[in-house]
């Protein structure tokens, strides 16, 4: 997938309990490499690469591929259109598989019945049990924080141009996004949290933010090509306890 995912579990405990935590870490490595085969664009041999170029049929991919363009075809709707698993005209689907990515190995960990932990896949993070503290990158001052969230179970995406430039499209004009910095969204669970950034990254704003107010659940911190922060109501209350809240989020 192009990036580096990272794992804390805090209660992986001692004897016969760390060695079945160590092994579904294993397993969730595994089970990452396995998405990557078949969901990255990188790889000329993915199966979303071949069924891009119309080497494949969806019916001879694995069945999650399927399933995922299923899940995208629904945040398409949820966001009226501003999430696509074509950006640019190409199959790529990535704006949801980093974050179920993620989610499948915390599952896995739970599973072996860790109930503190944190996955993430490049910067995105998926918490469970608590309290977690999460950095909000600063889009524009490498190694600074523009906010720090904390709380139980949370997800926490960021989309922005940071890391890899304008690389968002715009899927109506088919342009790169440009009205935001970044954009970060917490929520619960990181699959759609993931998306519903993208797609409120290339909204912009002013619609962007007006989107998230508006979705139960979830809370968001835009940062602008000036620098200036914008949030949404309840985000305030995400921050985390014991950081003077002015700095962090200063207009």
């Amino acid at each position: 997938m192009g990036t580096v995912f990272s794992f804390t579990v805090r209660d992986a405990g001692r004897g016969a309990r760390r060695a079945g935590v160590e092994a579904a870490l294993r397993r969730a490595v595994d089970r990452l490499h396995r998405i990557d085969q078949v969901f990255s664009p990188y790889w000329r041999d993915s199966q979303v690469s071949r069924l891009a170029r119309a080497e494949t049929t969806l019916a001879d991919c694995d069945p999650e591929l399927a399933e995922v363009l299923e899940r995208c075809r629904e945040v398409a709707a949820e966001t009226d259109g501003w999430f696509t698993a074509h950006p640019g005209g190409r199959l790529d689907p990535s704006g949801w598989v980093k974050g179920w990515a993620v989610e499948e190995a915390v599952r896995l960990l739970r599973s072996a019945g860790a109930t503190d932990l944190s996955v993430s896949g490049g910067g995105d993070v998926q918490c469970v049990g608590g309290p977690w503290r999460v950095g909000i990158a600063h889009p524009t001052r490498p190694g600074a924080l523009t906010a720090v969230v904390a709380g139980h179970d949370l997800a926490v995406a960021t989309s922005g141009t940071a890391e890899r430039g304008p690389h968002i499209l715009d899927p109506h004009s088919g342009r790169p996004a440009t009205g935001l910095r970044s954009l970060t969204l917490v929520g619960r669970g990181l699959a759609r949290t993931d998306a519903w950034a993208t797609a409120a990254f290339a909204m912009g704003p002013r619609r962007g933010l007006a989107w998230a107010e508006a979705r139960p659940g979830v809370e968001a911190l835009a940062v602008l090509p000036d620098g200036r922060k914008r949030w949404t109501s309840g985000f305030p209350a995400l921050v985390a306890p014991g950081l003077p809240p002015g700095p962090a989020l200063r207009d």
